[in-house]
């Protein structure tokens, strides 16, 4: 029975979060279709972006820790590189991240229906496996941090493959642009965004504190693109301090049914055997 309330209890916070993820969305969509038209309004249009994740976020209803490192000064554009472990990412990010900032996302994203083209018109896309898409990315990349817009871009690419404990290898490009813009680089950490929404082919929603980290700015000044290695080994490990061991992993699918328990022949089948002479053959310690 308490398997089954368990159950019932997470469909009900899933449609609740899924509700208030779509419904403010849907209320603001006829005028972020206007704003979306002309490249002047696009500042309005991020605002209200920003307010449907913060009204979503706050609907949600779990708390969400916002540590802000060293700020910069006030109209200083840079360029944020996060790690990316589920489908929040960017509405945290737009929660977390103060004015009017620019994003790189995947072409695919474009395609949504609905929001896909107010995406497309408003931040930039790209597609990885285009060379030319990626060249014209980070053109109008370095055309908006020129216009004093900060550029927020995923080094890794794609969702990593073990959020919350293992990067993918980040890309050069993002350390490149801001070396050649001769803006900071800001590092940030989003250690438990894979622990709420993770990237599991499906819905699957739990609740848990999130945490966002925004890193000092590291500035990239008389830096050249021989330092792009170091660069981005640096901003790696500031990322990957504030990830948690005991929040590593995916969480796990809900069901009804109760685990049956395993019978103690089959544990005890499929425990592992200790190998004595495998353990008498090594050297002391």
């Amino acid at each position: 029975m308490r398997q089954l309330l368990r159950f019932i209890g997470q469909r009900l916070y899933t449609t609740w979060c899924t509700f208030w993820f779509v419904s403010p969305f849907f209320y603001t969509y006829p005028l972020q279709w206007v704003l979306a038209r002309k490249p002047t309004r696009h500042p309005w249009l991020h605002r209200v972006n920003r307010f449907w994740s913060s009204s979503a976020i706050f609907m949600w209803g779990m708390p969400v820790s916002i540590v802000r490192k060293n700020q910069l000064p006030a109209g200083q554009p840079c360029v944020y590189v996060a790690n990316h472990s589920s489908y929040i990412d960017i509405p945290l990010l737009f929660r977390a991240i103060p004015g009017f900032l620019n994003i790189i996302g995947k072409s695919s994203l474009a395609d949504t229906p609905l929001w896909g083209p107010i995406f497309g018109r408003t931040y930039i896309t790209v597609n990885r496996d285009s060379a030319v898409s990626r060249g014209r990315s980070m053109v109008l990349a370095k055309q908006s941090l020129a216009a004093g817009r900060s550029v927020v871009i995923f080094p890794e690419g794609t969702i990593s493959e073990k959020p919350g404990e293992k990067m993918m290898p980040f890309k050069d490009g993002a350390f490149q642009l801001a070396i050649a813009a001769g803006v900071p680089l800001v590092p940030v950490s989003m250690p438990l965004n894979h622990r709420f929404m993770p990237d599991v082919g499906g819905l699957r929603i739990r609740y848990t504190p999130l945490r966002i980290v925004l890193h000092e700015p590291i500035p990239t000044i008389n830096l050249t693109m021989a330092d792009v290695p170091a660069l981005k080994q640096r901003a790696h490990d500031l990322i990957a301090s504030e990830f948690q061991p005991e929040a590593a992993g995916l969480p796990p699918a809900f069901t009804w049914r109760p685990t049956p328990p395993v019978p103690r022949a089959v544990a005890q089948e499929t425990a592992p055997h200790r190998d004595d002479q495998t353990e008498l053959s090594l050297p002391n310690s």
